[in-house]
């Protein structure tokens, strides 16, 4: 899940790996890296991918920034 939300932050950046890379403050490499080996984008690059993309820190990587719970409504 948090890999394919990885592909929707490179295309918003038009599937430009330098572009992406550029944007999140890391190299072409790491990003091409973690695309062919299907990685999930590293922790402390997630704020800044966010950031630049508007893809959720909670769909790349829900096991650091997992969904808030939502309240139950009160039964009547």
């Amino acid at each position: 899940m948090s890999h394919e939300a990885l592909k929707r932050a490179l295309s918003a950046c038009g599937d430009n790996q330098s572009e992406f890379a550029r944007r999140i403050g890391t190299s072409q490499q790491r990003v091409s890296y973690l695309m062919m080996r299907e990685n999930p984008l590293p922790a402390e690059l997630v704020l800044a991918c966010e950031r630049e993309t508007g893809i959720s820190r909670h769909d790349l990587r829900p096991d650091v920034y997992p969904a808030p719970a939502v309240p139950q409504q009160e039964a009547a």
